[in-house]
């Protein structure tokens, strides 16, 4: 094939791809600054204008030569955005590639320019299957890859490589057959406030207090589950953890933060919202930091919660029918909030809550229905 002669235009009405030219070369070497770039991507660092010069000059253009390598200039508002690739194919099986300048972030030329390409793998390239890969962490990249309908996601430990270092990896994959849409819900953190608190999203600057919270003697001592002692690296883990919640449509998790300083005060969540048995479920857990008990704190904070819980997805909420809560039977706090909230005490788990000296304790079951809130 002939480059740049050869490379089809491709073109949604929005974002366009194109053969890279020579015009590219200062506009990729710009992009290619971008720490966000350099940190989730392979590309050389420091990146020097030499190599946009070869990656335009040299790598693109062999392999639409040799067939190799298929890769665009993604284009939007009539300037050059970024690169979407393909490459491999042996047996139609292929790989997706892509990154984007800062400026265009958000603005879903990303989703797009790959939705093209996935096109392309299929109808012209007559591959039966395209791979994405990302580092983990790469929420961006996994956010445009849920969107196209890549599925099966599997963690690979040291599976990837940048620079010499080996990084934990995602991938999934997407069929010719498969629909190119989102398979499952992706939820996201709307900010609730009533009674003097704010529920918004963990941000990285919660990890201290976090730490505080959960190291504080009453809150190991009922949720044994926790790492004890509970160092900084186990918040900054846990607040990572909960963006894997939302993409998997596992558990939708906020902070409870004071509305006039921010400060956190506790963590309340609604989680196994994908239960395999009842995909209109969901349980609800909770804890505060020492700075938030006798406030009436995570009562406001389970209120807002069950309320958004009950309203319909197309709403933006939960879309839930029946909720749980659990509470060991000696942790009168935690079973004050229960009944307070609204929910019922169903029944006593017998020596179903583990403590850390290896004995069992037995747990309280609450639940609150739809129909029963909506009377409230």
């Amino acid at each position: 094939m002939r480059f740049p002669e050869d490379v089809p235009v491709l073109t949604d009405g929005v974002v366009t791809l194109r053969a890279h030219s020579a015009d590219d070369i200062d506009r990729v070497f710009e992009t290619c600054q971008d720490p966000v770039m350099q940190r989730w991507t392979t590309i050389p660092v420091p990146y020097l204008r030499e190599h946009a010069v070869g990656f335009l000059t040299e790598q693109v253009p062999n392999g639409w030569r040799e067939n190799t390598g298929w890769s665009w200039a993604i284009e939007y508002e009539g300037a050059y955005a970024g690169t979407v690739g393909l490459h491999d194919g042996e047996g139609g099986v292929g790989e997706i590639g892509f990154a984007v300048g800062p400026a265009v972030r958000g603005k879903g030329v990303m989703t797009r320019a790959a939705r093209l390409a996935v096109k392309y793998a299929f109808d012209e390239l007559d591959w039966t299957r395209v791979i994405w890969r990302a580092f983990v962490g790469n929420w961006a990249s996994r956010r445009v890859a849920w969107k196209l309908g890549f599925r099966d996601l599997v963690t690979i430990p040291d599976g990837g490589r940048a620079r010499g270092v080996r990084a934990d990896e995602w991938v999934a994959s997407v069929g010719r057959d498969d629909e190119l849409e989102p398979q499952g819900i992706w939820w996201t953190v709307p900010v609730l406030a009533d009674g003097g608190i704010r529920l918004r999203p963990l941000r990285d600057s919660d990890a201290r207090r976090v730490q505080e919270a959960c190291s504080d003697e009453r809150t190991q001592y009922w949720l044994t589950g926790m790492p004890s002692p509970y160092e900084l690296s186990h918040a900054e883990k846990f607040i990572a953890g909960e963006t894997d919640g939302l993409a998997s449509g596992r558990a939708v998790s906020w902070a409870i933060a004071d509305a006039v300083s921010d400060e956190l005060l506790g963590n309340v969540s609604v989680f196994d919202l994908n239960n395999r048995f009842d995909k209109t479920f969901g349980e609800i857990g909770y804890w505060a930091h020492p700075d938030a008990r006798g406030r009436k704190v995570m009562t406001t904070a389970v209120r807002l919660v069950i309320a958004h819980a009950f309203t319909p997805v197309e709403e933006g909420g939960l879309g839930r029918r029946r909720l749980v809560l659990h509470a060991a039977a000696e942790n009168t706090a935690s079973a004050y909030v229960a009944e307070a909230t609204g929910f019922t005490l169903v029944g006593t788990e017998r020596l179903a809550s583990p403590r850390r000296d290896g004995t069992y304790n037995n747990l309280l079951a609450f639940d609150l229905l739809r129909t029963e809130y909506a009377v409230v």
